[in-house]
This record gives structure tokens, C-alpha cells and sequence, in this order.
């Protein structure tokens, strides 16, 4: 598909003039570890840093991207930049600044997505972001990523970030849940 090589290259520009650490995560990493799944957009994560999110959309403009939504109250209640690359795909933009994010930064892998050497969140968190998300949609993408022989996965990662997600949260039904989905791709 060019047109996600293309968004992901145009992604690559921006976010290195800006000097600003990002990744795919969503449907487009779950397809990436093996869950086999049609999506018609990808979802990015940029560390904003300091810069303003009219900085942030200024870069993407630059690159070749229109942005879907300019509410900048929008962007500022949901942390997400909708945008649209001139090829035609649309994307999401999460600004990403919470302390799990950063844990999610520092376990990037470099990866080749349709001609784009990009930055993709690791298995073990898209398996986390997926479980914290817990739309059927994404229950349904964990299963298939946890049996994928691409996909090395690290299960007491999972848990130890799920445990710390629970711990800020005030949740106690993300580490049961996981472990239900794991039986299910034991079987």
C-alpha cells in the first residue's frame, strides 16, 4: 500500500525537523506482529516535548499532511491531531507525554513497514495499549499477536505494565483479562 509508505515517510520528515521521538502503534502495528486485519488509517504517537501543538501541526503541514480537525480546543481536550496525508491517508496523532508513553518511547523497534524504515511501539505494548483499550476489536487483535512467530513476547513485561496500569488507574481488570486472552492463544 503505498499510500501508508508514503504517510509513514512524510511522518519521518516532520517529526526529525522537529527533532521529535514517535511511533506506529494501532492496527497497522497489530498487522505488523501478525494479526491479520484491514484498516483503512494509522496511528502515530509523537513526544510533543515543549513544542506547541500549532508547532506539531505546522511540521505535518510542511510534510504533506491537511489537518481533518484544526479545533485546537479539540486537540486539546483528546491530546489527538487528526490529520490526512496528500496520498490520502488519514491518521491520528496522539501527543503523548504520560509516564506509560515514555515507558513506550524507550521500548521502540525500528521496523521496514511498505518501503519506510519507521519507529513501531514493541509487541508487548501494542498488546498493552490493546488490553487497556478493551473494545472487542482490539481483544480480537491481542490473540493472534501473542501466537505470531514474528512476534517474540516478553509476557512478564505485559504484566509488570499492565500491574502499573492497574496501580494508576484504579483498575484491578486488565492483568485478569490478559491472562484470559492468553489462555485463549495457548489453546
Amino acid at each position: 500500500m503505498a499510500q501508508l509508505g508514503d504517510a509513514l515517510r512524510a511522518f519521518e520528515r516532520a517529526f526529525r525537523t522537529l527533532d521529535a521521538r514517535w511511533f506506529v502503534f494501532g492496527a497497522q502495528a497489530a498487522i505488523f506482529y501478525g494479526v491479520a486485519r484491514a484498516t483503512a488509517d494509522v496511528d502515530v504517537t509523537v513526544e510533543p516535548g515543549g513544542r506547541t501543538t500549532r508547532e506539531l501541526a505546522d511540521a505535518l503541514v510542511d510534510a504533506g499532511f491537511s489537518l481533518r480537525f484544526p479545533d485546537e480546543d479539540f486537540v486539546a481536550r483528546t491530546r489527538v491531531l487528526p490529520v490526512k496525508h496528500a496520498s490520502g491517508m488519514p491518521a491520528d496523532v496522539v501527543l503523548g507525554d504520560s509516564p506509560i508513553e515514555a515507558l513506550f518511547f524507550d521500548r521502540v523497534e525500528r521496523h521496514r513497514i511498505d518501503g519506510a524504515n519507521v519507529p513501531v511501539a514493541a509487541v508487548e505494548d501494542i498488546v498493552v495499549m490493546k488490553v487497556l483499550a478493551g473494545r472487542e476489536k482490539d481483544r480480537s487483535d491481542i490473540v493472534p499477536m501473542l501466537r505470531s512467530r514474528r512476534a517474540k513476547v516478553d509476557l512478564d513485561q505485559i504484566r509488570s505494565t499492565l500491574g502499573l496500569l492497574e496501580q494508576t488507574l484504579d483498575q484491578s481488570d486488565l492483568l485478569p483479562e490478559f491472562e484470559r486472552l492468553l489462555k485463549v492463544a495457548r489453546r
